[in-house]
C-alpha cells in the first residue's frame, strides 16, 4: 500500500487512502454486518405472521436507543471496547436464538442484538472517518459504503435460503458466529478516546446547524427508503413479482454505485454541491414508483431514487464530518445513523397508515411530496 496517490486531474500527490487500522476497522464492520442481515429477514419467519412485527419492531427501537448511548460509552471505554462488546451482543445471542419460539425470548434477542448492532455502526463509523485521510474522506467513506453494503445485499437473500434449506438453527448459528470470529480485530484497532480525547456530546451535533440540516436531510431520504423496501412488494400487482425482484435488486445497487461516485465528486467539488439534488433525485424516484401498475417505470424509479439515496448518503456524512473538530466525529455518526434507522422506521409505519385511506400510487406520490419539506435545509446546507 502506497503512502501517496497521485491525483490524475491536477498532477497534485494525495495521502494514501487505505491503511492496516483501516482494513481491521473494515473487517469488523463486515462481521457486523453480516451477522445482522443474514438474521433479519430470517428472524421475522421463524417468529410467525403474530410476532414477525414484534421481532422487527424490537430490533430497531434497540439499535436507534443504542445509537443514542454509544458516545459517551466511546468516551468512557474506547472503541476498542465497545466495538469488540458490540460484537459479542451481536453474536452470542444469535446462537442462542433457536432454544424457544416464544415471542418475548425472541423479542429479548432482537434487543440485545439490536444495541449490539448500534454499537458497532456509531463507534465503526467515527473510527473509520478518524482513520481516513481528511483530503479523501468523500472517497474513504464511499469505500465504506461499499464495503458495508455488500453483506446486506447478499445477506439477505442467503439467510432466507439457509433457513429454508438448513433450517433456523443452522442460519443462527452463521449468524453469530461471523459476528463473533471479527472480534479478533478489535484489539488491534486504535483506541484513540481511552487515551485523552473527549468526546463531543450528542446534544451539541443537533444545536449546530452545520451539521442538523444535512442530518435532517438525509433523514429524509431515509424515510424515503423504508417505504420502498418494505412496500414496494405490496404496491406492485402480483402478475409482475419478477419485477419486485429485480427492482430490490437496483436500488442497493444504484445507491452503492453512486455513494463511489459522490465520494470521488465530493473530494474535488465539495460534498455540499450534492445535498439538494440527491434530495431531488429521491422525489423523482418516488414519483415514477407511484406508476405502479408499470413495470418500467417501476424499475427506472428504483433506479433513480436509488442514485439519490446513495448520494445523499456519502454527501451529507461527509459534510458533517467535516464540519466538527474529530472529537465529534462520534456524533456525527450517531446523529447520522439515527437518521438512517428512524427514517426508515417513520416512514415504513407512516406510509402504512397512508397507503390504507389512498392507496399505493397517491401514497407514493404523498410521500414524494412529503420530502421536498426537507428542501430548506437542503439549500441551507450549501
Amino acid at each position: 500500500m502506497s503512502a501517496t496517490t497521485s491525483d490524475p486531474t491536477t498532477g497534485t500527490q494525495r495521502p494514501g487512502l487505505i491503511s492496516g487500522a483501516l482494513l481491521l476497522c473494515f473487517a469488523c464492520t463486515v462481521g457486523a454486518n453480516s451477522g445482522f442481515f443474514l438474521l433479519l429477514s430470517v428472524v421475522p419467519l421463524y417468529a410467525g405472521a403474530t410476532g414477525a412485527g414484534l421481532a422487527t419492531g424490537s430490533l430497531m427501537f434497540a439499535v436507534v436507543a443504542g445509537e443514542l448511548i454509544t458516545t459517551p460509552l466511546v468516551t468512557r471505554f474506547g472503541y476498542r471496547a465497545v466495538l469488540g462488546a458490540g460484537l459479542v451482543l451481536m453474536g452470542a445471542p444469535a446462537l442462542v436464538l433457536t432454544m424457544s419460539a416464544n415471542l418475548a425470548w425472541i423479542a429479548a434477542v432482537c434487543v440485545v442484538r439490536g444495541i449490539g448492532f448500534a454499537f458497532t455502526v456509531v463507534a465503526g463509523g467515527a473510527l473509520t472517518a478518524l482513520l481516513i485521510p481528511a483530503q479523501r474522506r468523500g472517497e474513504g467513506l464511499a469505500v465504506s459504503g461499499v464495503i458495508a453494503g455488500v453483506p446486506s445485499i447478499l445477506g439477505l437473500p442467503i439467510g432466507v435460503w439457509l433457513a429454508g434449506h438448513a433450517g433456523y438453527l443452522v442460519v443462527a448459528i452463521a449468524g453469530g458466529l461471523v459476528s463473533l470470529v471479527a472480534i479478533v480485530a478489535a484489539p488491534w484497532l486504535p483506541n484513540r478516546h481511552a487515551e485523552g480525547e473527549t468526546q463531543a456530546g450528542l446534544g451539541s451535533g443537533l444545536r449546530n446547524p452545520g451539521v442538523r440540516r444535512p442530518a435532517i436531510v438525509f433523514a429524509a431520504t431515509a424515510l424515503g427508503t423504508g417505504i420502498v423496501v418494505t412496500f414496494l412488494p405490496l404496491a406492485v400487482p402480483s402478475s409482475m413479482s419478477a419485477v419486485v425482484a429485480v427492482a430490490l435488486f437496483v436500488q442497493p445497487a444504484a445507491s452503492t454505485l453512486a455513494r463511489w461516485a459522490a465520494g470521488r465528486f465530493g473530494d474535488r467539488h465539495g460534498p455540499a454541491r450534492l445535498v439538494l439534488p440527491s434530495l431531488l433525485t429521491c422525489v423523482a424516484g418516488l414519483a415514477l414508483i407511484a406508476l405502479t401498475g408499470n413495470a418500467f417505470a417501476v424499475i427506472a424509479g428504483v433506479a433513480v431514487f436509488g442514485i439519490g439515496f446513495g448520494v445523499a448518503q456519502n454527501a451529507t456524512l461527509s459534510l458533517m464530518f467535516s464540519r466538527v473538530p474529530r472529537s465529534g466525529y462520534g456524533t456525527v455518526s450517531a446523529l447520522w445513523n439515527v437518521g438512517y434507522d428512524g427514517g426508515m422506521g417513520v416512514g415504513a409505519l407512516g406510509f402504512g397508515a397512508i397507503a390504507a385511506a389512498t392507496g399505493y400510487p397517491l401514497a407514493f406520490l404523498g410521500s414524494a411530496v412529503l420530502l421536498l419539506t426537507a428542501v430548506l435545509p437542503a439549500l441551507r446546507s450549501r
